[in-house]
């Protein structure tokens, strides 16, 4: 067997790790503390910081306000690159406040619904402090009983405050609409799905595009399916990677499914996602509850290497030429064959050639690095949901 080669496309893989993986999360139930919690997203940059020095491919950290305010974001730029990192997409949030209870931007009152847009202008000037190119809205807006709300009402004003906020985005900056079809709203989310996401983005612009978490679909969703029609409509902006088995249990991506990870890949890769000049960023968005985090966030990007390094293998012409001669078997036989290849040593080789571990989680835990932080981060407040 003649020896695997990982793809060149790989070197333009970079993948956005989320400030809020390295603080505590827990359950409904539950938010458990653990040693070595960064307290500060400072100290959270530098747990991100050490996940990009075992893998090489995680350059950007994503923020959360108001969980990640601090008094000036340009010195916290300056943190950021000195620990060889940058900083990434901001994320806003109108889920933890009491005034937002019936909806945000949503809201059939007008003085909450400006609170929220406030509170997304808020957001782009902190990017244009930070030079982040995206403000990420994800939005808990919604209702649990039928009759609750005027659906098609929510929708007008979602779009209203929408535009809102897309007027003050830059020439530089995009907005980045996510969608979930449930919770924590049961009847009905107000961005439910990517129709949803699409229409309310194709009013705005150009620079108004779509996230795509894999978390946030129905039980036997063709996610791929998805990926590749919003890349052919050019709304494609962003994904959150994470791995489910039953809702959104924001678990480490490639999981549960990781067939679906490598098919999600596939389709990235097909419609030209990998390129650099494509725009579409690729985060991971997970909870660490049980598992240490900072090795949750090794092996996350480790498995969306690996799913994208099997997906480079993909003979696209030979699965053309079976596409188009009907030959059934023998496409799915390519498709199959890429992703059953082990590209595990060749990664590893990979990585040695460009002066990093080739077995990162063996290096992380040889490194020390665990052991010094639960040494020094002891008094303060650990960092948690909302915090």
């Amino acid at each position: 067997m003649s020896a695997i080669n990982v793809h060149p496309a790989l070197d333009n893989l970079a993948i956005e790790l989320p400030s809020w993986a390295f603080g505590n999360s827990g359950t409904r139930f539950k938010v458990f503390g653990t040693p070595g919690t960064p307290r500060t997203v400072e100290e959270k940059i530098a747990d991100a910081a050490m996940v990009h020095r075992m893998t090489g491919l995680a350059p950007r950290v994503a923020l959360h306000i108001p969980w990640d305010t601090v008094d000036d974001y340009a010195a916290l730029g300056v943190y950021a690159r000195e620990q060889g990192v940058e900083l990434g997409t901001i994320n806003s949030n109108t889920f933890q406040d009491d005034d937002y209870k019936f909806g945000s931007l949503t809201h059939t009152d007008k003085g909450v619904r400006q609170k929220a847009i406030d509170h997304h202008l808020a957001c782009i000037e902190i990017m244009n402090q930070t030079g982040s190119r995206d403000l990420k809205i994800w939005l808990a807006d919604g209702t649990n009983y039928p009759g609750q709300g005027d659906i098609r009402g929510r929708q007008d004003r979602l779009a209203e405050s929408l535009a809102a906020i897309y007027q003050h985005i830059g020439p530089d900056q995009r907005m980045v609409l996510e969608y979930k079809f449930f919770e924590p709203a049961m009847y009905m989310t107000d961005v439910p799905d990517w129709g949803t996401a699409y229409a309310q983005v194709s009013a705005l612009g150009e620079r108004a595009v779509v996230c795509l978490d894999t978390g946030h679909h129905a039980p036997g969703t063709n996610i791929e399916f998805i990926v590749a029609q919003l890349l052919r409509l050019g709304k494609l902006g962003s994904f959150d990677f994470n791995s489910r088995f039953y809702a959104d249990d924001d678990l480490i991506v490639g999981a549960a499914d990781p067939f679906q990870l490598f098919r999600i890949l596939f389709e990235v890769i097909r419609g030209g996602g990998l390129d650099p000049s494509s725009g579409v960023a690729l985060m991971l968005d997970q909870c660490h509850n049980v598992e240490a985090k900072i090795p949750g966030q090794i092996r996350s990007v480790l498995n969306v290497a690996e799913m994208t390094a099997r997906a480079l293998l993909v003979d696209t012409e030979a699965l053309a030429e079976a596409q188009e001669n009907g030959d059934v078997l023998g496409a799915n036989g390519i498709f199959m064959d890429a992703f059953y290849t082990d590209v595990r040593p060749a990664l590893a080789k990979w990585r040695v050639d460009r002066g990093l571990p080739g077995d990162p989680m063996a290096a992380y835990a040889a490194s020390g690095y665990q052991d010094t932080i639960n040494a020094e981060r002891v008094g303060g407040t650990q960092s948690s949901w909302g915090a």
